[in-house]
């Protein structure tokens, strides 16, 4: 028995190893800064309009469309198979930006790419399915950082390529299909986990009866072959009669969730947080989804070369450290958190209109980066508020909510504002509105956080917390 607890300490190790490889070939796609320009160059001929008015609304379409099922069947099949399926969705996409010509093509392109964004939770979550609570600081750092890294070291290769040694865009995307097929190889690996958050959270037979009096942390999503073989001899497992149980118990689980959701959203400074969580999250995306067009109308590729790689990597790292330090800045953030998303929100609002007024392109570029590093800033400070107050299953729950709403808003800033069928408007008129919706949210939180600090000086600190609690039992 003494070997089996030590293969089963020790289990963490292997399924976070390649999972981290596996994030990190999914963000090595050294082509990912280039895509505007590839499309809109000699191989696909596509003008900035069709790019931006017919292709690239497909991706926010098909991930809205696709979140939710995902979401809930993610958690049903116990993630390896929405990972592995997340893996094949890379390869086709760039199967189809290497070999596929035409708007409908790219189309279906933008699609695969709404299942592999989509599929995204699975790789977030997998891992607390297979390792102790002990470990789950540890490997979350992991696996986040991973991604990091592979989009910096990706920017920087594909900058590198381009600009000394005039590799061109077809064959980035070559690198990057190679990049994300051995990606998918790992996925293939990876061990299955016998639990999840929500529908598998119970064992079978004496061995779950055994977890439930024992006080200490146990990996029970692995086991050895040695640990299988000796638990088989006390431990008998039913697969139909769990398959039973699981199918009907579908629509309590489901119930459950609601309920969960619920109890969630019971605290106004939730609420809140999460409230800009949402609307940022909206905007953001629009941003990065667009931000090549307009970096191709400030400077086209064909006029000189292009430094979009070097940017994001630089972007990227800049965000990292903003995250970073995050961690030792004492702030009583319940007093004074709304008045900071009022005031960095009002920061991205000029870096947007910096962006869209700005005719010289590096002008651009420092917009885009004191952006994208304002936005890691607030939604890291935004992740920890509500991780803190929530259990790991409705954390997982609130931020697939919030990553819904923030969908359904950018679905309707796209449908009016870049939709052929809506206004269909220029890029650079898309980032006038960008900027004014952030000019919005900065005012809401502007609002919220005057009558914050007006209630606290009048009613005296030690009412602070008392306010706090009438306002989440009005709710």
């Amino acid at each position: 028995m003494g070997l089996c607890s030590k293969q089963t300490q020790a289990g963490w190790i292997y399924p976070t190893t390649l999972l981290c490889i596996y994030g990190f070939f999914t963000y090595m796609r050294p082509s990912e800064p280039f895509l505007t320009p590839y499309l809109t160059g000699s191989v696909h001929n596509l003008t900035i309009e069709q790019v931006t008015n017919s292709v690239f609304p497909v991706w926010t379409y098909s991930y809205l469309a696709i979140l939710f099922p995902v979401f809930v069947l993610t958690d049903y099949v116990r993630y390896k198979p929405v990972i592995i399926l997340q893996g094949l969705s890379y390869i086709i996409s760039w199967v189809l930006l290497l070999f596929a010509r035409g708007v409908p093509a790219m189309q279906g392109l933008e699609f695969c790419y709404g299942m592999v964004t989509a599929t995204e939770v699975a790789y977030f979550s997998y891992i607390y399915s297979v390792v102790d609570t002990e470990h789950y600081q540890k490997v979350t750092s992991y696996c986040r950082s991973i991604t990091l890294v592979g989009f910096t070291v990706a920017s920087v290769l594909g900058q590198l390529l381009v600009s000394l040694a005039g590799v061109s865009y077809f064959y980035l995307n070559v690198i990057s299909l190679v990049s994300v097929s051995l990606a998918f190889l790992c996925s293939l690996v990876l061990p299955m986990p016998k639990r999840s958050m929500f529908f598998h959270q119970k064992e079978t037979g004496d061995a779950a009866g055994k977890k439930s009096k024992d006080s200490k942390p146990t990996s029970d999503s692995m086991e050895t072959p040695q640990c299988t073989e000796l638990q088989n001899n006390t431990t008998t497992t039913e697969p139909d009669t769990e398959n039973r149980n699981i199918e009907t118990n579908f629509c309590k689980v489901l119930w459950l969730l609601c309920k969960d959701l619920k109890d969630c959203y019971s605290s106004s400074q939730l609420i809140y947080w999460s409230l800009w969580w949402a609307l940022a999250t909206a905007g953001y995306n629009q941003v990065i989804n667009y931000v090549q067009v307009l970096w191709e109308h400030v400077e086209p590729a064909q006029n000189s070369t292009v430094y979009n790689g070097g940017v994001e990597a630089v972007s990227t790292f800049l965000g990292a450290l903003s995250s970073l330090s995050v961690g030792y800045v004492k702030v009583n953030w319940e007093l004074s958190g709304e008045l900071a998303l009022a005031i960095f929100s009002a920061v991205n609002a000029g870096a947007l209109f910096l962006m869209d007024y700005s005719t010289n392109i590096w002008m651009c570029y420092a917009g885009y980066l004191i952006f994208k590093s304002s936005y890691m800033l607030l939604i890291t400070i935004a992740t920890f508020q509500i991780a803190v107050n929530l259990t790991m299953e409705r954390y997982a729950l609130m931020f697939g909510m919030n990553t819904f709403v923030a969908l359904a808003l950018q679905t309707i800033l796209t449908i009016i504002v870049v939709d052929g069928r809506g206004l269909g408007l220029d890029i650079v008129t898309q980032f006038l509105v960008y900027g004014s919706y952030f000019v919005v949210i900065s005012g809401v939180f502007f609002v919220r956080s005057l009558y914050i600090i007006v209630t606290v000086r009048c009613k005296g600190p030690k009412n602070s917390q008392d306010t706090r609690a009438k306002e989440e039992t009005q709710l």
